[in-house]
């Protein structure tokens, strides 16, 4: 996959099945139209181009003290868009004079005379331009005009709503196995090892705490998970705690740590991609730390057992 971040006559292609969007999460519904997009090109002698936006729009538009909670990182969108086999992913800087561009000057200015546009996808509630008025109906009218063609992807029907939103509830209730369902694929962020107060070491469940990369990126609803942990090249089962450790600290702080089952390296430092699978329990206070050592022994087993099913 070819990325490109500005347009330049050498990029054009007349021949490009183009569709455009935020692709959040890049959950089933997104994976839809990124079929239909594959199918048209697989008709002919076409390449399939991905126009996305970084910063994400709404970082860029949203009312200042508003928390913007994102499901993916523009990094983490390119790794999926590879994995789909997509030809070109462009990424246009979004800018308040990009939100203020009309839908047919951006139709012409970007699709059209800059990236080559023979084919147009959309799902079907996709907008796009000032005030959102570059909808199916309207790009529809312009296809004579300016020579392509528009398709629409129906909604995809799943047992719930596919959609960004949804799938943040869910993670913020901590169903990470109804959100993986969802967004076809394991829900995941990743981060830095930090040193922490080793606090863990001294009673046996040494953890790796995580300072995510991506600060809008959304963290799941606090507690305990069994969780795929991915650092310098492998994976391991363990176990993470999201919450303010009320055992062992006080204070509003969220900490994010991991312990790593049947692991002794020094990982500080380190890149670690985490990935919980499943929501164990709410984080609570406990009386002492036998009681917590006692509690953490049942989750670790908990954990084991559903990872090695």
């Amino acid at each position: 996959m070819v990325i490109y971040r500005n347009l330049d006559k050498s990029h054009y292609d007349k021949n490009s099945i183009v569709t455009v969007g935020t692709f959040d999460g890049v959950h089933l519904g997104h994976r839809e139209i990124i079929s239909k997009v594959s199918e048209l090109r697989s008709r002919g002698n076409f390449r399939s181009v991905v126009v996305t936006f970084d910063p994400h729009p709404q970082l860029v538009l949203r009312n200042k003290g508003h928390k913007i909670l994102l499901l993916s990182s523009i990094e983490e969108k390119i790794e999926i868009f590879g994995k789909l086999g997509i030809d070109v992913l462009y990424i246009l800087p979004f800018t308040h004079e990009l939100a203020e561009t009309h839908a047919e000057d951006f139709l012409v200015k970007y699709l059209v005379n800059g990236i080559g546009l023979s084919h147009l996808v959309l799902g079907f509630d996709h907008s796009f331009g000032k005030n959102r008025e570059g909808n199916f109906e309207t790009l529809s009218s312009l296809t004579g005009k300016y020579g392509f063609e528009v398709h629409k992807v129906e909604e995809f029907k799943g047992d719930t709503s596919i959609n960004s939103t949804a799938i943040r509830k869910l993670l913020l209730a901590g169903e990470v196995g109804q959100a993986a369902k969802i967004l076809g694929s394991d829900y995941s962020f990743s981060g830095t090892v930090v040193k922490g107060d080793r606090r863990g070491n001294t009673i046996g469940f040494p953890t790796a705490n995580v300072q995510v990369a991506d600060e809008h990126k959304l963290i799941p609803k606090n507690g305990v998970y069994a969780v795929l942990a991915e650092t310098e090249g492998a994976v391991y089962k363990g176990m993470m705690n999201i919450g303010h450790r009320p055992t062992v600290s006080e204070g509003q702080n969220i900490f994010i740590e991991v312990n790593l089952f049947d692991f002794d390296k020094d990982i500080y430092g380190k890149s670690i991609k985490v990935t919980p699978r499943k929501y164990i329990r709410e984080e609570r206070k406990f009386s002492s730390l036998d009681e917590l050592v006692g509690q953490l022994n049942e989750d670790k087993k908990e954990c084991i057992n559903f990872l090695t099913k």
